[in-house]
């Protein structure tokens, strides 16, 4: 979203996805997240969920 300059509620909007949700995932605060909710922004983005997320070890 930061590379693109899209504001949360655009992607909120355009998605259906929880504004919250988006939010934490922005802020990399989520601890989980749904299926449908990664389908939806990889669609969104025209991206693969391994371009959207990335594993960490804590």
């Amino acid at each position: 979203m930061g590379e693109r300059k899209l504001k949360i509620a655009d992607v909120a909007r355009d998605t259906g996805v929880n504004r919250g949700t988006i939010t934490r995932l922005y802020q990399e605060t989520a601890s989980r997240i749904d299926l449908e909710v990664s389908d939806a922004l990889c669609t969104y983005f025209g991206c693969t969920i391994g371009e959207l997320f990335e594993f960490s070890k804590d």
